[in-house]
């Protein structure tokens, strides 16, 4: 099983997708170098992905099931984090990595479908950060389950609906990478994730 990693970055936020083995990231590289003219960058050496993002201040007090969304989507405003880079260019970069996209998921069935796919190591890192911190550092399940973050693939999906989905919260059949930890409309329909465990950690004053 392959497994991923992806960084975000307040300001500078990015996806970082790294294969066990691989160059560890440093959090003071050319990942916080990303613009919103280059906002995606493919690693071969260090088997990463890197995705410029921001981050929606206002998910401190509102539960979403949308993890990262482009900016130019449809779910673009109901994200924690929104994307400069599209779903289509995240799915390309993942695939050049030679990764497996699990496309077990539908319309039909999201409901009642975990979704499979490589599993990622999601990261969040900012210009100035001591580290990278995991993604269960920056939004805590309630239940306190570590967030299982697959690459559920769905390019078909995501290009018909245009949301630009790039992460999901729980399993999703239009997200480019979702939690396989919950079926679609476990966070917003059945509340996996509470309002006052659900929290956000990262500095307060680079919130937009």
């Amino acid at each position: 099983m392959k497994k991923i990693m992806i960084l975000f970055v307040i300001l500078s936020l990015s996806f970082s997708v790294v294969i066990p083995g691989a160059v560890p990231a440093d959090p003071g590289s050319a990942k916080i170098a990303l613009t919103k003219e280059k906002p995606i960058t493919v690693d071969m050496k260090e088997k990463s992905v890197s995705v410029l993002a921001q981050v929606n201040g206002k998910y401190f007090y509102q539960t979403t099931r949308h993890g990262v969304v482009f900016s130019g989507g449809s779910n673009g405003e109901k994200s924690v984090f929104r994307s400069y880079a599209t779903h289509q260019d995240f799915y390309d970069a993942l695939m050049k990595l030679g990764l497996k996209a699990g496309n077990n998921m539908t319309k039909e069935n999201a409901e009642k479908t975990f979704v499979q796919g490589d599993l990622l190591e999601v990261t969040i890192a900012w210009e100035g950060a001591q580290k990278e911190y995991a993604l269960d550092e920056v939004i805590t399940d309630s239940n306190k389950k570590p967030l299982q973050i697959r690459f559920g693939g769905n390019l078909k999906n995501a290009l018909q609906f245009k949301t630009g989905c790039l992460l999901c919260l729980d399993s999703c059949p239009v997200g480019i990478t979702s939690n396989a930890n919950y079926m679609m409309g476990a966070v917003e329909k059945r509340s996996a994730f509470s309002r006052e465990t659900t929290r956000y950690c990262l500095p307060m004053d680079r919130w937009w």
